[in-house]
Parts: C-alpha cells; structure tokens; sequence
C-alpha cells in the first residue's frame, strides 16, 4: 500500500487539509483534488474511482469528503481501513464537520494523519494510541514540576522566616537606641515622653527612678504589640496562599515571646518515594480464549532530599514465575540476586535528587485464560430489522479494578440504542458511534455484570473492537519494598509506596 496524500475536501472541490506523504508538487497534488468532484458519480454503491494514474478512496462526512489517494497497484482492503480509521480520528479532533471547523483544526488532523500513515504505509496504531501521542503527555514533565513547585514553596518559607529575623533584629535596636536616648533627659522630660507614647497619663509620687527603667519597658511593648498583629496577618495570608496551592500546611501562631511572635508551616514531604507501576496489553478473541496477555512493569525511585541519597532498597517477593526482571546499569545486578536488596554498584555514590529513576523492570507474557483479570463475552443477534448485542463482563478475585470503562462500537446510525438492562452506567459518544459502559468498581460484590441493548441491524463484526481501561492498587507480579536503609549512616529512611495497575491495550477483537 502506497498513500500519496490524504485530504479533507468540500464538495465543491475546496481542500481544507492535504497532507502528502510521497514527493509531488504543490501544482499536481491541487490538480488531482480539483478533479476529484467531476470523477465523482451520483447513486453510485462504491467509494472509489480510479483515474489513468491514481485512485481516489473517499468518504462523505456530511458536506465535506475525507479523501486518500493512492496508486493503483495499492491494496484497496488496507486503504480502506486506514479511511475508516482517519473517519474516526476527525470528530475526536474537530466539534464539527463544517469547513471552518476544520480549518480551524487543521495542524491538529495533520498530526493525527501522520500517527496513523508513515511514509504511505499504514501504521498499527488505535484512535486512543493516536490521541495519547498528540497529546504527548508526560509523567516525567508532571514530576518536574512537582518538584520545582516544591522547591519554589521551600523557599518562599526560608524567605519568611529571613523576614521575621529581621524584623525581630530592628524592633531590638528600636529598643536600645530608645533606651539611650532617654537617659539623656531628665526624670520628668522622660516623664512626659512616655506618657505621650503610651497614650494615657503616669502619676508615680516618686517619678526619678521610674523614668529610666519603667517607661523603657513600656514603650518596648507598645511597638511590640503592632508589630505583632501585622506580622500575623501577612504570615496567616502567606500560609492561605499555600493551601489554596495544594500545600499541606499547619497555621501555628503561639503567645508573644520577646515581643516577636513566631509562624511555622509544616510541608510534609517523605525523603524517598517509590512507585511500582505496571502496564497490562490483552487481546482477546471474540469466539474465547486469549491470543495475548502481555504484562510490562517498572519500579521508580525518586529521592526529594540530598541527605537521604545514600540508599538502598529492600524487596520481597513471591515466586513470580515466568517473569523476566531486569534492573539498571548501576544497580549492583550481585547484591539483587543474592539479597533481593537494589543498591548502587558504588555505595559511595549517592542517587539522583530530584528526578524519577527507574531501578528494575519486569515482563510477563502469557496465554492462559485464567490470568486475565477481566474477561468480555459479547453476542450481538439480528431480529426484525434490529440488532440484539448481550455483553457480559466477569472479574477474577485476584483484582479490584477501578474506573472500569468498555467501549463498545456501533453502527452509523446517528441516534442512541436503547439499553433494556445495565449494571453500571452507560452513555452515547455520539462522536464515535459508541457505547460506553462504565462500572466504577468491580469487586466481591460484583464479579459479573452485564449489558443488553438494542440497535438498528447490523452484522456482528460491527460491534467490533471492543476496547476496555481500568486501573488497579494491585500488580500482577507479587514484589513489595520491605525498607529502605541509608547506607553511610545506618537505619532505615522513611518511604513512600504507590503501586498500581492500568491498562496499555484491551482489545476483543
């Protein structure tokens, strides 16, 4: 299969989008697109015309046609999946089929065109595979900035406390140059000054040995106490910017002491944290059985402080049969296979602060049924000009899975099927002519469940793939972290552990 170029089209012969994919000038391929219109026939069954040279594969989507031309000695059967796929990559991208909408989206199409057509070659790829890679997100760039907010708030709190050290600096030379300067008044000047500054009247029948000592104690807790309801406020507003922000923080405003009053935030954040994550790919065949089940997993290691970078890990683990393990060049493959303890080749050296890193992987490969942890039946049946689809779903106990989302195609028809029965929730995507059925969590209490619904006729190869996401807190392969030891200074260093299960590819194909 060759594609020279696809494109989004009015039926007028206006292109929207045309993205080459062989080398062809800008005259040429605004040549074949303009002659398309007149190739095209009214009350005609089939979707392509052929031309001396090339062939035209298109499809209407209302007033516009999504358009694939290619030579003639390519597999028409290929060009026409690659057109269904395109056909369901545009609604995902556009909100509608009008030209100005397209036009709008155009960057957005090209890239998804290019995801699923290489070099005119159809690419194996999905719509949710495609609209990951555009989206292009990343969890190594969310922990980054994770990171650098936390830095960014541990500074904002030294700076804080910068500032009431200065403060407190300045109300204690207030105080003493205060002190001095009285001393060179007589009793009842200073008399008279502190009375002005305390803002009510001092009667002392004995006034000379009180006008040093006592008015200077005075006057330091009067400015004391203003400072000290300002400083409050601006720390208070400080640590309500924090939480709105996300931050875990304790408002801790003690009773005066030495005229300064003092504010902590607590950030708690654990020296080391672990995740292990696994990735689960499954295809099943609609008639039963499993032709895959494929299982990738990664432990990750992030170390938040420099002081807690001398480390190693201690793991456990079942029997874990069949998995293949595989750890990082630096860790000390010996010292994993002797003691199931993952440390650096060089105890000298410490971890990397500040980043993730991955330390061991692991891989599982699979055909048993029994391992699967959540098995589709689907049995779609036509009766009087409809289609009858029964979907059932059943869970091992081994698994809790969350989040539960089956996606089931459906027929062009434009309108919702009528759901007779449903454990769960379903919905319309009227964009993707789907149904999706969710069930938010699937455990002992409901290990099976099902869906009946009822649509216009259809073969059975129409409700097909069937594409299913989950998550999970459990992993296929039985490994935990029993401590975490700190290699220069002896003792454990506290962790945190998240581990967790989700989908890759879950396909009843």
């Amino acid at each position: 299969m060759v594609v020279l170029a696809a494109s989004i089209v009015s039926k007028t012969g206006k292109p929207l989008i045309s993205r080459q994919y062989m080398e062809m000038s800008r005259i040429r391929i605004e040549g074949l697109l303009a002659a398309f219109p007149k190739l095209v026939g009214t009350g005609k069954q089939h979707t392509y015309v052929e031309t001396e040279n090339v062939r035209y594969i298109y499809q209407p989507m209302e007033g516009l046609y999504l358009l694939l031309i290619t030579n003639k000695q390519s597999n028409i059967l290929e060009d026409l999946e690659t057109l269904r796929l395109l056909s369901k990559l545009v609604p995902e991208f556009s909100q509608s089929l009008e030209e100005d909408s397209v036009a709008a989206k155009a960057f957005e199409l090209i890239f998804a065109f290019d995801e699923v057509i290489s070099l005119g070659h159809n690419e194996n790829i999905t719509v949710q595979q495609v609209k990951q890679n555009c989206e292009m997100e990343s969890h190594e760039e969310k922990l980054h900035k994770l990171i650098i907010q936390s830095k960014i708030n541990d500074t904002k709190d030294i700076m804080k406390k910068k500032v009431a050290d200065i403060e407190k600096s300045k109300m204690e030379q207030k105080k003493i140059g205060l002190t001095s300067a009285l001393s060179g008044f007589g009793s009842k000047a200073a008399s008279s000054i502190m009375q002005e500054l305390e803002g009510t009247p001092v009667y002392r029948t004995d006034p000379a040995p009180v006008a040093i000592s006592k008015p200077s104690a005075s006057t330091a807790r009067g400015p004391s106490k203003g400072m000290q309801l300002g400083k409050a406020k601006k720390a208070n507003d400080f640590l309500e910017t924090l939480a709105k922000e996300g931050e875990v923080v304790e408002l801790d405003v003690p009773k005066p002491t030495g005229g300064v009053a003092a504010v902590t935030a607590n950030i708690a954040v654990d020296p080391v944290s672990l995740g292990i994550e696994e990735k689960v790919s499954v295809s099943l065949n609609k008639q039963g059985g499993v032709e895959n089940l494929e299982v990738q997993g990664t432990m990750s290691l992030v170390v938040n402080s420099d002081e807690d970078a001398f480390i190693r890990i201690a793991v456990a683990g079942g029997p874990n049969k069949n998995f293949q393990f595989k750890t990082h060049p630096n860790i000390d493959k010996n010292l994993y296979g002797s003691s199931n303890i993952l440390g650096l080749k060089d105890p000298s050296r410490p971890f990397p602060t500040g980043s993730e890193l991955g330390i061991l992987k692991w891989r599982f490969q699979s055909k048993e049924e029994s391992l699967v942890p959540l098995s589709i039946n689907c049995w779609p049946s036509v009766s009087g000009g409809e289609s009858y689809v029964n979907i059932e779903y059943e869970s091992t106990s081994n698994f809790d899975l969350q989040n539960v989302q089956i996606v089931i195609p459906l027929p062009a028809s434009g309108h919702a099927p009528t759901v007779n029965q449903v454990d769960g929730e379903w919905r319309y995507d009227s964009r993707r002519s789907a149904l999706i059925w969710t069930i938010e969590l699937i455990d002992d209490t409901n290990r099976n469940g099902s869906l009946e619904f009822v649509t216009s006729a259809a073969d059975a190869e129409a409700f097909y793939p069937v594409e299913v996401t989950f998550s999970s807190n459990r992993t296929f392969c039985d490994i935990n972290i029993t401590g975490v030891e700190h290699t220069q200074k002896g003792g454990p260093v506290k962790f945190a552990l998240k581990k967790s299960l989700e989908t890759a590819e879950y396909n009843v194909v």
